[in-house]
């Protein structure tokens, strides 16, 4: 079963800044934590990132749901310039309420000089069909409003110029 939610919202910033910044920023700071999400602490093997097929190892600090160290692995699937990344994140290392990878998309749309929209979607895979309700309301509730966490932590880097960690 796959559920997807999306977020929209407008930024105010360059498209390539808007583009860029959810992919090749520090990572520790869209990922923050929150509720039973652990905060992002640093990832490794990502030479390469932010480049069709690489990959990174992402590690989170210790919460409730976690004891912290390795999480997941995310792969660049696809980049379209300034337009479109699709990004897979799957090989979880605790379990994630059944859920086999999740899929994001983050596409921008420039509508006038720095004023870009920004569509966040998420599309969340999972296995075990006795979850399926638990799988669905946690995407449409929990996951949505931590969506928009994101996107208020990206807004932030994208607007306030913040170096990029990757090219």
């Amino acid at each position: 079963m796959t559920t997807t939610v999306t977020v929209k919202t407008i930024y105010h910033c360059p498209l390539e800044r808007a583009f860029k910044a959810p992919m090749l920023c520090d990572v520790s700071k869209v990922h923050t934590g929150f509720g039973i999400m652990p905060r992002v602490t640093h990832c490794t093997e990502d030479k390469n990132w932010g480049q069709p097929s690489s990959s990174k190892k992402v590690f989170v600090a210790p919460s409730f749901t976690q004891a912290g160290g390795e999480a997941s692995m995310d792969r660049v699937i696809e980049r379209m310039e300034n337009q479109y990344w699709k990004i897979e994140v799957s090989d979880f290392k605790s379990w994630m309420l059944g859920f086999s990878k999740f899929v994001g998309e983050w596409r921008t749309t420039e509508l006038e000089p720095n004023k870009i929209l920004i569509e966040y979607t998420y599309t969340m895979h999972a296995e075990v069909i006795w979850l399926y309700p638990l799988n669905w309301l946690f995407t449409k509730t929990f996951w949505r409003v931590y969506m928009q966490r994101v996107l208020e932590n990206v807004r932030v880097m994208a607007e306030g110029e913040e170096p990029f960690l990757y090219a």
